[in-house]
């Protein structure tokens, strides 16, 4: 199971998975995110910036028809950057402000309940998966050799072939 969580919260997980069994281990890691939302929020203000400053182009009345459109075509361009960038910073904050957490489940079979007959059962069982492994493992094999067979087949018989004309010229030759 894996879930985010806010860090002060991690706490209650781990209160409420010890009441559903044992927790055997656990292990903390972190990833540092901080060049990735500082570069994101510089982004954010540099477009806001250049949002704010075409507005005003737009406002003033001076400016013809053509630069109008030019300018509205690049406003809508920076507000789809800054969206998208705005977006992004909000997937940062979710991964900085909240704690990735990976559970895993498990039976622990004790040594109690474990018959001396136990072990053939378990091999019974893994039987098929070790059949299945050993078929898998036969097939690679033989697709592996086969292109290799159309080659060196015909190429012994060649081999075999020149060497018995070999041998027989050696034989008509006088001495």
């Amino acid at each position: 199971m894996s879930l985010r969580i806010s860090p002060g919260d991690l706490k209650k997980l781990f209160d409420q998975v010890e009441k559903q069994g044992q927790i055997v281990g656990h292990a903390t890691e972190s990833e540092d995110k901080t060049t990735a939302v500082l570069d994101t929020e510089a982004r954010i203000k540099n477009l806001t910036g250049f949002r704010d400053s075409l507005r005003m182009m737009m406002a003033k009345s001076s400016a013809s028809v053509k630069d109008l459109v030019e300018i509205q075509e690049q406003l809508t361009e920076v507000q789809s950057q800054l969206d998208s960038e705005t977006a992004q910073r909000k997937i940062l904050a979710n991964e900085t402000e909240k704690v990735a957490v990976d559970i895993t489940f498990g039976v622990e079979r004790s040594g109690r309940n474990r018959s001396a007959w136990t072990p053939i059962g378990d091999a019974l069982r893994e039987s098929g998966t070790d059949l299945a492994v050993s078929t898998a493992w036969l097939i690679s094999a033989i697709v592996t050799i086969i292109p290799w067979l159309v080659l060196i087949v015909p190429l012994c018989w060649l081999l075999r072939k020149f060497w018995q004309r070999l041998r027989q010229k050696a034989k008509s030759t006088p001495s």
